[in-house]
């Protein structure tokens, strides 16, 4: 209750300002916890369903790149968002492939964030099997973990965090918002959920979009390619976070938090999520710069790939790092050596 009371009084101190960021589903259910008269029973709520979601990755306390584990406090820090390929009709478990990965790093100095989309198809060394493949694979090879390991290989960085959610989590957030609003790009035609052919038909232009909508949106690949795709995902997230910041949103947090229920998993402490509270409230606004990795089709024995282009690879790499404030000396090869 001490430590709802301090939330509470920092909330009233900034006179309420919420300003959500790019890529954070989570915080839309606790940076507003505060701003309504059953504040403190949503609260708990939340606490208990981060709780029941938490789960640690197998044999790692911090990351290899790390000499400590790191404060989200006081400590620059990354977060590697999953969007798993997985529902009930598929039901895939440990074995789903990614649908979805965004990397978002976290300065803590500044408040800012930069995040990045990595196409589902990228053809990157996957250290779980010594070998390279779609990236999406990583997950079904080795889980969260080698999901995390592959990450951590392309980029050079770090992943301190996680959050995985699926299918279901995404289409009952987007449901529980009323819908969002979003500017359908073309005339289209897609799978459902339960993987309906033509489950999902959507005229061009603006209009509200429900859940498997949405996700129809965020998943189709046939109108465009994989770059245009991440792209997509990272503006329907804007628009759900726009949504889920209004004042008409408020008295849906309880539905949002339900939503998350058991579709999500993350090393992430209640207490830590908390920490992301002063990203959220720096003013009039906040620094959020999102990246596109640049690449071109490819295929290899008649299976297409992304074929990443390096320069792109190194350039974000170092802007990673430079935002994390990462020494020369912390990379994952020279750590393993040690």
């Amino acid at each position: 209750m001490q430590q709802y009371r301090r939330f509470q009084k920092k909330v009233n101190r900034r006179k309420r300002r919420k300003r959500l960021f790019l890529f954070i589903l989570l915080p839309i259910l606790i940076v507003g916890l505060s701003a309504t008269a059953y504040g403190s029973y949503l609260f708990a709520k939340a606490k208990s369903v981060v709780s029941s979601s938490f789960e640690e990755v197998e044999n790692r306390n911090a990351s290899p790149m790390r000499d400590r584990k790191i404060d989200p406090k006081k400590d620059n820090i990354s977060v590697l968002f999953m969007g798993i390929d997985d529902n009930d009709n598929r039901n895939y478990g440990d074995s789903a492939r990614t649908d979805a990965l965004l990397l978002a790093t976290l300065n803590e100095k500044d408040k800012s964030v930069k995040v990045v989309s990595i196409p589902r198809d990228s053809y990157v060394y996957i250290p779980e099997r010594d070998r390279e493949s779609k990236i999406n694979h990583a997950h079904a090879y080795g889980g969260t973990k080698a999901t995390i390991e592959t990450v951590e290989h392309l980029f050079d960085v770090p992943v301190d965090y996680y959050v995985k959610l699926n299918f279901k989590a995404f289409i009952d957030i987007v449901d529980a918002l009323g819908g969002i609003e979003f500017d359908v790009p073309y005339n289209m035609k897609e799978k459902d959920s339960k993987d309906k052919h033509n489950g999902i038909v959507l005229e061009k232009g603006v209009q509200t979009l429900d859940g498997e909508e949405a996700l129809a949106v965020a998943r189709t690949r046939k109108y465009d390619n994989d770059v245009e795709r991440g792209k997509r995902q990272q503006q329907i997230i804007q628009a759900m976070v726009k949504e889920a910041s209004s004042i008409g949103s408020v008295t849906k947090y309880g539905n949002l938090i339900e939503a998350v229920g058991d579709n999500m998993k993350t090393n992430l402490t209640f207490g830590e999520m908390l920490s992301f509270y002063d990203y959220g409230t720096q003013g009039t606004s906040i620094d959020v710069q999102t990246l596109n990795l640049e690449g071109e089709d490819s295929r290899q024995d008649g299976v297409y790939y992304y074929e990443l282009d390096d320069e792109s690879v190194d350039t974000i790499t170092e802007t990673l790092r430079e935002h994390l404030e990462l020494k020369n000396n912390e990379h994952p090869s020279e750590l393993e050596e040690q």
